[in-house]
């Protein structure tokens, strides 16, 4: 327990049953990253080192005791930089009816409101959840972050579907790895909430039907005027624009 910071001078837990976790190592969740090794983003996270340790946040995301994903939280910008996690495939009851959203006050529900045609964007989304406690997990404020309505129900939701179905046909799910994150921008809603000006997706698992690893990534414009679908990218192609290794040791989801 001496890794754990003082959870309640940090994440006030909301009424709701949640238990996420703010730990100072990885190490709590670091099974949710491909070889458990997190992503690398130049400046904020380097070789598995949180590069500001009083601005950005290890949150292993729990829900009724259970370790679901992982989130780096950024506390200055009060938005995620990305969430992570395996994907499982289907095995229990899943949500029907959208559940109310987890506070915390990182990212309290008040700040979001007069946001015209922003959204509460997941990163992790609830559709890539296994069951009811993995989907209702994701309803976290700390998981989201101002999306614009039209790229968020238009492009981002299609890619979204469009990437569960590789998980369902071509992957295993015991070796299938996501990392969706957010690039922040100068902006912010309220005055408070960073509006990222892009958001990214990649993932990286193991096809047995092809006998190799698969991986892409997409991205695209938090804009309400941007394609009707993301283009489908390497990983190469994410680190040359973003500067982001979802996957740094994984040389085969490099590609």
């Amino acid at each position: 327990m001496q890794h754990l910071l003082p959870l309640a001078a940090i994440l006030l837990l909301s009424i709701i049953p949640v238990e996420a976790e703010v730990v100072a190592s990885v190490e709590h969740c670091n099974e949710f990253f491909l070889q458990q090794t997190p992503p690398q983003i130049p400046g904020i996270l380097e070789g598995g080192i949180i590069q500001d340790k009083t601005r950005y946040k290890w949150i292993c995301q729990t829900y009724k005791n259970r370790k679901t994903f992982v989130t780096l939280y950024d506390t200055h910008n009060k938005i995620p930089v990305f969430s992570a996690a395996q994907y499982r495939g289907e095995d229990g009851e899943i949500i029907v009816k959208r559940p109310k959203w987890m506070i915390e006050p990182q990212a309290e529900n008040e700040n979001y409101k007069n946001g015209l045609n922003f959204t509460r964007g997941h990163l992790f989304p609830r559709s890539y959840g296994s069951n009811y406690i993995e989907q209702r997990s994701t309803f976290t404020m700390t998981n989201i972050v101002p999306q614009k309505d039209k790229f968020n129900h238009g492009s981002w939701n299609k890619m979204e579907k469009c990437v569960k179905c590789v998980f369902n046909n071509h992957c295993k799910n015991e070796e299938t790895f996501v990392v969706i994150g957010a690039k922040p921008s100068d902006s912010r809603l309220n005055h408070l909430i960073n509006i990222p000006s892009v958001l990214w997706s990649a993932f990286c698992c193991y096809s047995e039907k092809q006998g190799r690893w698969l991986a892409s990534a997409h991205w695209g414009k938090n804009n309400r005027n941007g394609p009707k679908y993301l283009l489908t990218r390497t990983l190469a192609d994410l680190k040359k624009t973003l500067r982001i290794e979802p996957f740094p040791q994984k040389e085969s989801c490099k590609l």
